[in-house]
């Protein structure tokens, strides 16, 4: 199975209670594949698989796409960070996943992360209407979830938390939504986590876009065929390449493959590879351009031009 996976498959017709129920839990419009009821069986079979418990590898988020395909696209994706295999439901909680996928003090992503003590962290939830939550056949509670659990790793080696909830700007203006969100804001303050809200007009697409096409090179099966040693020299050869070129990138790029008589596209997987490894930094925040010349990139201890490792890929 490919490491991303992407689903344009839309839900059919759907009763309205169920469909407003379950796109509570994840801040979507979702129905269940399986069963449209959900009881106290399901929460224990769901606890007892070891849903949203266990970090790093290990966690397994409380909701995957298995449960709930989109009424958008839901997709599949293996995690740098985390080495594991992320569920997301909309393209917004994909492209804020890429956005901290790459930031090297993020240390940990859970996703779909269940409230699952809600109430014992709440105490008192008397004015949250948490009766809207709960299945109309068996009364049963829903779990509800906050989109990211992130860990990070401060500079004094100290861990803090941050969660985040991925909504489209347009469900900010619904009841139903914003309930939810101060269930879950209140949730968080109690325990001393910082929370926010993250819209699609708030996630800097560019930068995600970037990050999205050298995602596909690290994520590809091992060295492309080649020994790991082979790869890492392929790697350095090109690297060294850059140094004070006045050629395009994409024309030194095609010269490398010559050269080493490789098949085409392969100097681009080794290229995104240097940049993921950010061993060439480029500014993520402009669209990558592959016809600007080698000449104005910087490569600590390569080219001569200081110790600076914020290689220039921009004007």
């Amino acid at each position: 199975m490919p490491l991303t996976q992407t689903s344009n498959k839309r839900c059919p017709e759907v009763s309205g209670i169920f469909l407003f129920a379950f796109s509570k839990l994840n801040g979507g419009s979702n129905m269940a594949k399986r069963s449209n009821n959900w009881d106290s069986n399901k929460l224990e079979n769901w606890i007892r698989e070891g849903r949203g418990q266990g970090e790093g590898k290990e966690y397994k988020p409380w909701l995957t796409i298995q449960d709930f395909p989109s009424m958008g696209r839901v997709t599949r994706i293996f995690g740098w960070t985390t080495q594991r295999i992320h569920h997301f439901f909309s393209d917004s909680q994909l492209k804020y996943f890429y956005l901290l996928d790459w930031e090297e003090k993020v240390i940990d992503i859970r996703e779909h992360y269940p409230l699952i003590d809600l109430e014992v962290v709440l105490k008192d939830t008397s004015d949250l209407k948490l009766d809207k939550f709960i299945d109309r056949k068996t009364k049963e509670p829903y779990i509800l979830t906050t989109t990211f659990l992130i860990t990070l790793l401060n500079t004094d080696g100290k861990k803090s938390f941050a969660a985040r909830s991925i909504k489209y700007a347009s469900e900010l203006e619904k009841k139903s939504t914003i309930e939810k969100l101060e269930i879950e804001r209140r949730y968080w303050k109690a325990q001393g986590i910082d929370w926010g809200i993250v819209t699609n007009k708030d996630i800097n697409n560019v930068r995600a876009k970037n990050i999205e096409w050298i995602h596909s090179a690290m994520n590809s099966d091992g060295n492309n065929g080649f020994q790991k040693a082979e790869f890492d020299d392929l790697l350095d050869g090109l690297l060294y390449r850059f140094a004070d070129n006045k050629h395009s990138i994409k024309n030194i790029i095609a010269g490398f493959e010559k050269d080493y008589s490789l098949d085409a596209g392969t100097g681009l997987l080794l290229f995104k590879h240097l940049v993921a490894d950010k061993r060439i930094t480029l500014d993520m925040d402009k669209p990558i351009n592959l016809s600007q010349t080698g000449k104005s990139i910087y490569i600590s201890g390569i080219s001569g031009k200081g110790g600076n490792n914020d290689a220039k890929l921009y004007d």
